[in-house]
């Protein structure tokens, strides 16, 4: 992608003012930093030669200044690159209120039936591709238990640790590979990407098709390669792909394009179909498909109605019809060695829970320092990404070696471990064999005797999944000791920490619970007889502390937790935990999923105005100068502005003879501009056109490409004939933009913006002296580090101190 200039709209060219504030007073210098010296590489970005190393550096190495230019970029890939707003406002002009016009009914149930019937394909296909992620983890890592384990059985220790060793770096070097040099975008967990998309921020290839392939693969290869991450956040991303290229019409660029999809070429159908997709993805993973719709609801979407809530509800009705088919097939054994569905972790406590009011005190406790586990385990995490980025600037080798360096380290600790846990004699009432040899079950042999299994052991050498599945056991109380539950607590709290940030896929959700199963276990053996909870329920409220503590969702994990255990009778104790732990963790930093998109540095809006917004009105953020388009342009002048700037919009102005005083007539975008440049209907004199646009033209050539595609001024030849002609504006303006008058505060203004989903809103004079219009606003006019650079008094004022206390203690901490 070429460099872009540094503003979203069209307008004004600097978009920076004022000096920056002394560092002493620079109250919000730590968020503005986290944004600027973080790591990422999520998404892809092509190298834009030594300029865009230049921005990269002052981005990363935090020297730029507090002005409006740090957020028109975002660390997407491994690069710095510029980031688009998307167009959710219907553009309103004569070709389109004429193909509006032609649609019948016919086309209206067409567009009504394609939505749902979109819905579907996405339910089906991202169940699909969570089928085949479970069962390529149960398969991939199951072989590799088992030869571990029959190495182990026959006393080869060292061969055993080799086969461990050897297995888990190939698996995990394989998955960096893919992402460093197939797809970048596919790194992480892609939830950050998701939620910033749907906030109305793309970013180059985050939904690409080759995205979604490694995305997959690397998630299968990352998950069984024992490092501690999960597949949620990576399902949440492919649902959001397969969404995306449906939306789109499939892959122009592989031939895999279907034209009856042509009424989804606009950013707001695809919104609807992305927010399905990652509610879909959630379902997937946890085969909860009401906790998904809630996750896409309280986590990641920024706008919501009545009618997504529906086809919301029905992508992930038809996930889990589609995986119960599924699990049903693998049950007559034809999945493999070990496909028996992976996250489905029913009927795995009590049948029937029974809690008193002596219970309460270890559930509160339970539930206020889960909230400060999970606040540092976010403060642990941005320590250690900022760190990552500073390794994985130095180039791609650099990624792979940090990835291998990781692995070994992971390796070394899952199998050195449980060799300082004791041996347990095996319970004579279970029903499960003791010793197992294999893959999965609670009592793992390692070094041990017959008749013995090794506890820590039982933790460390299983997937994920199992490993979760046996902490939530019920009746299992007296099957880990103390110690190796504390051992396996604090290795599995910061091997998440450490396994995530690598250049590989991987997720959050799933080592979050496991680390807070094993705590909520923890807590139970501390509590002993003074609780009658058992073990299991314990292992199951400590995923919900530590859960609320980071992530901060309450209604959607509640659901997630409730659908993975089967058991409506802990709704309350679920519930109190969350709320308890989401309250002591607010107290001291951000959801986990805030904290990474401000440090990828995307300029996400928040649903409510920062009190500072209040002193300032629209015409204290907008500078000038503003960059317009007569009605009828010169076509060289529009080559020369588009080749000259980056704006994506460019008001229109009638002036006489066409008016009788200067006239606002609307906004251009422009993408438009392109369309007619490359379409050349140009005229020869500066008169009003007879040229019927509805003829020439149809709306589908102004539709939108897919996700982070973008024509460019640079591939349009014209002759020097051609940029004497003049074109008439006047049936491609969007006659009827939002607009603002200058006086409007700045909190009121980010209100309308954000809610109406806007990219571009006019700001018009209070006076009808002055110029039709005096500006336009976009997201980067509302990011804090442009109104503060304008405004460096703000940093003084009273509410500033407020937070300076808030800061100062998270820094402490």
């Amino acid at each position: 992608m070429a460099p872009r200039d540094p503003k979203d709209g069209g307008g004004r060219g600097g978009g920076s003012g004022g000096g920056a504030a002394d560092p002493e007073d620079d109250i919000e210098a730590p968020l503005l930093a986290s944004s600027g010296s973080s790591f990422f590489f999520d998404p892809a970005c092509e190298d834009g030669g030594e300029e865009q190393r230049r921005r990269r550096r002052r981005f990363l190495h935090g020297s730029h200044t507090l002005s409006n230019t740090t957020s028109q970029v975002a660390l997407v890939g491994a690069d710095v690159c510029p980031i688009e707003s998307l167009d959710y406002e219907l553009v309103e002009n004569d070709v389109f209120k004429q193909d509006w016009r032609a649609r019948g009914r016919g086309h209206i149930l067409r567009y009504v039936a394609l939505k749902w019937a979109l819905c579907f394909l996405v339910g089906a296909l991202v169940a699909a591709a969570g089928f085949v992620a479970n069962i390529g983890v149960e398969n991939v890592a199951g072989s590799k238990f088992v030869v571990t384990s029959n190495l182990m059985l026959e006393g080869k220790h060292r061969s055993a640790f080799a086969v461990f060793l050897a297995s888990n770096f190939v698996l995990t070097m394989l998955a960096a590979v893919l992402t460093v040099y197939v797809a970048p975008a596919a790194a992480g967990s892609g939830i950050p990407e998701v939620k910033a998309y749907l906030n109305g921020v793309d970013a180059p290839n985050i939904f690409s098709l080759k995205t979604l392939v490694v995305k997959i693969v690397g998630c299968i290869a990352a998950v069984s390669s024992s490092l501690h991450v999960g597949k949620a956040g990576p399902l949440v991303h492919t649902g959001a792909c397969i969404a995306s290229i449906l939306g789109q019409g499939g892959s122009s660029k592989y031939g895999m394009t279907c034209k009856w999809l042509r009424y989804f070429k606009n950013d707001r159908d695809r919104r609807d179909l992305v927010t399905c997709g990652s509610a879909a993805g959630i379902a997937a993973a946890f085969r909860a498909p009401v906790g998904g719709v809630l996750f896409a609801l309280e986590t990641v979407s920024s706008w919501w109605r009545s009618a997504l809530l529906w086809r919301a509800f029905f992508t992930t009705a038809m996930v889990a019809v589609v995986l119960r088919a599924l699990i049903d097939f693998c049950k007559s054994g034809k999945c493999g060695l070990f496909g028996k569905g992976g996250l489905i972790m029913f009927d795995v406590t009590a049948d029937y829970v029974t809690y008193h009011l002596v219970d309460l005190p270890p559930v509160i406790t339970l539930g206020v320092f889960g909230g400060i586990l999970g606040s540092l385990y976010n403060f642990f995490l941005d320590k250690v990404l900022r760190l990552y980025n500073l390794i994985n600037e130095k180039g791609k080798t650099y990624k792979l070696v940090l990835a291998a360096t990781v692995t070994v380290c992971t390796s070394c600790c899952l199998f050195g471990l449980p060799w300082i846990a004791a041996c347990k004699p095996c319970p004579s009432d279970t029903e499960e064999a003791c010793p197992s040899i294999g893959r999965s079950g609670n009592f793992k042999k390692f070094q041990c005797g017959m008749n013995e299994y090794n506890d820590l052991a039982s933790l460390f050498f299983n997937t994920n999944d199992d490993t979760i599945r046996n902490l939530y056991s019920a009746g299992t109380d007296d099957e880990f000791h103390i110690s190796s539950i504390l051992v396996f607590f604090a290795a599995s709290y910061f091997l998440g920490i450490f396994s995530y940030g690598l250049a590989l896929p991987s997720g959050l959700f799933v080592p979050v619970i496991l680390t807070g199963a094993a705590y909520g276990r923890l807590v139970g053996m501390l509590v002993g007889s003074q609780s009658t909870l058992d073990h299991g329920l314990f292992a199951v409220l400590g995923s919900a502390a530590l859960l609320g503590g980071s992530m901060r969702m309450t209604v959607s994990v509640c659901v997630i937790l409730l659908e993975l255990t089967n058991n409506l009778l802990m709704l309350p104790l679920v519930m109190l935990v969350l709320l308890i732990s989401k309250v002591v963790a607010d107290a001291f930093n951000a959801n986990v999923y805030d904290l990474l998109v401000r440090l990828k540095g995307f300029p996400h809006l928040e649903g409510y105005a920062e009190p500072y917004m209040r002193q300032l009105s629209v015409s204290d953020v907008v500078t000038g100068p503003l960059q317009t388009f007569n009605g009828i342009e010169k076509v060289g002048h529009i080559v020369h502005v588009l080749k000259t700037t980056g704006h994506n919009g460019f008001p229109v102005v009638d002036e006489p003879p066409f008016s009788d005083c200067p006239t606002l007539y609307g906004l251009i975008l422009r993408d438009h501009l392109l369309v007619l440049l490359r379409k050349k209907d140009f005229i020869h004199n500066c008169t009003a056109s007879t040229l019927n646009a509805s003829k020439h033209f149809t709306n589908d050539e102004f539709a939108k490409r897919g996700s982070g595609k973008q024509d460019r001024i640079e591939d349009i030849e014209l002759s020097a004939e051609e940029l004497e002609m003049f074109v008439d504006l006047h049936p491609f303006t969007n006659t009827s933009p939002y607009t603002v008058l200058e006086t409007m505060s700045l909190a009121k203004a980010l209100i309308l913006f954000r809610e109406v989903g806007l990219r571009h809103l006019l700001v018009l004079p209070k006076s009808s002296k002055r110029a039709p219009v005096v500006g336009i606003l976009t997201r980067h006019d509302f990011m804090p580090e442009h109104i503060l650079g304008l405004h460096p008094f703000l940093f003084k004022s009273r509410w500033k101190k407020v937070r300076l206390g808030k800061l100062k203690m998270t820094s402490i901490l």
